[in-house]
């Protein structure tokens, strides 16, 4: 079962995603959080695998709360789902610095919801990567927060061959069919560069390729 945690600051949009969360036999809800604060808090509490996190919310806005829980060394398997209300929002980049896997707009089909949050609860990255790779390239111009990472000058050719098409939103068999190599080989070389970099997620690898300029608007 994946443990979910709700954060959002509107009761009846918690309660909505609440039902459709406990509608898959393999998620359940262990708790709700109107703040950020208590995002945080109950995320150590109920030792939830995922947070659903609202980026808007009182008291401690969804970012902050993302970064305090990505910097918790007891909460390193709590995967972070941010849900925004455009998918133009400048703030999920700084989500997706200070800790986050990926996010989704709050218009998203419910079965699509429900994919995400297995997606990444999985410990892959829920980045799609047209929109999504525009979006992080835009305001990567900002400068840069949340947990120190590594540079790629660390890794190796092939390495930085892997991590340009993780940036560019290919999963472990695509790369594997574009490298010419086996999926497994593939999914080491991804966490072999996740070490190096000190990356806590592919979505971290997407944003070290795209601050360091190994992938930039126009490679798409």
């Amino acid at each position: 079962m994946i443990r979910v945690l709700l954060a959002d600051d509107q009761t009846l949009v918690r309660a909505a995603f609440a039902m459709l969360v406990e509608s898959a036999p393999d998620m359940e809800v262990v708790g709700q959080a109107g703040t950020g604060r208590e995002a945080v808090e109950l995320a150590r509490s109920e030792r939830a695998d995922l947070v659903v996190m609202d980026i808007r919310m009182p008291d401690l806005d969804g970012i902050e709360a993302t970064r305090l829980i990505a910097a918790d060394e007891d909460l390193a398997g709590v995967k972070v789902l941010v849900l925004t209300t455009y998918d133009t929002d400048e703030h999920i980049v700084e989500a997706l610095r200070a800790g986050a896997s990926g996010f989704l707009v709050k218009d998203t089909r419910p079965a699509e919801l429900l994919d995400g949050i297995r997606t990444v609860a999985a410990g892959e990255a829920l980045l799609s990567p047209g929109p999504t790779s525009r979006l992080i390239a835009r305001f990567l111009r900002g400068p840069a927060s949340g947990p120190p990472v590594a540079g790629p000058d660390c890794l190796s050719e092939r390495e930085r061959e892997v991590l340009a098409l993780v940036a560019r939103g290919l999963n472990n068999t695509e790369t594997a069919e574009a490298l010419g190599l086996s999926p497994l080989t593939a999914k080491t070389h991804v966490s072999r560069i996740m070490g190096k970099l000190g990356a806590r997620d592919r979505a971290q690898l997407v944003i070290v390729a795209y601050e360091s300029g190994l992938v930039t608007p126009g490679s798409m």
